[in-house]
């Protein structure tokens, strides 16, 4: 049987520890005993992990031989601020998926009100994708950046960087990853509304190739789900989520 993986929150030679949250769900919910077992992510790997004590708010475990990890893609997305409710949705499962970053970006079609809040909702971004990790059996959650404006965000990125625009409508997402071999790939999701006719030319100044997933307009975290899993099933069998 499958055993439900963790991320440690402390890890000390052959000992490591969950604490808060997680701790709580793990022992009220999960009815966690002493001698049960489970893999734990403990820094760069997966061991296995025995119960040897039980707390509302601390369980911890002694660790054992490492367990084969899975891997994340090395997919970065940049991906606009958008509702909060759908931009949780499209991290829990980009995550699931298993890209490696996210940087959530402040465009021009950003609402004020989401931009203004998303600071503060970086912590929550943060534990959402850490439950999608474990849950997805990752060694790791991605990682997730501080809110950024978008020409601070823009000169960082090398490589194989792809943007998705409604306006493309000559190249598909799949052709141009059928005509590349990178194994690294960053995405640019854009807002609800698109990008702005300015950010596009931004992108094309910056080396960005542009993409479209298709004929039909998609809702940004759909767009992101879409485009992770296509990106995904071209840097197979090499990553995996």
């Amino acid at each position: 049987m499958t055993r439900r993986r963790w991320i440690a929150d402390e890890v000390s030679g052959n000992r490591a520890a969950i604490t808060g949250d997680h701790a709580a769900h793990l022992a009220r919910v999960l009815r966690a005993r002493v001698e049960q077992e489970f893999d734990i992510s403990a820094g760069n790997v997966v061991r296995r992990g025995r119960i040897v004590n039980v707390a509302d708010d601390r369980v911890e475990f002694e660790l054992g031989a490492e367990v084969s990890p899975t891997t994340s893609a090395n997919i970065t997305l940049l991906l606009a601020i958008f509702k909060f409710d759908r931009m949780e949705w499209a991290i829990e499962k980009c995550t699931e998926l298993g890209v490696a970053e996210i940087i959530p970006l402040i465009a021009r079609r950003t609402d004020s009100h989401l931009a203004a809040a998303s600071a503060k909702r970086l912590e929550r971004w943060r534990r959402i994708a850490r439950q999608a990790s474990e849950q997805s059996r990752r060694t790791a959650p991605p990682e997730i950046s501080a809110p950024a404006k978008f020409h601070d965000a823009l000169p960082r990125f090398g490589g194989l960087c792809i943007v998705l625009s409604e306006s493309e409508d000559q190249l598909l997402l799949r052709e141009i990853l059928a005509a590349q071999s990178a194994t690294a790939i960053t995405l640019a999701i854009g807002p609800e509304g698109g990008w702005t006719e300015d950010e596009l030319k931004s992108f094309q100044a910056a080396g960005w190739i542009s993409a479209s997933l298709g004929p039909t307009i998609l809702r940004a975290e759909t767009a992101a789900i879409a485009a992770t899993a296509i990106v995904l099933s071209q840097l197979q069998p090499s990553s995996a989520s």
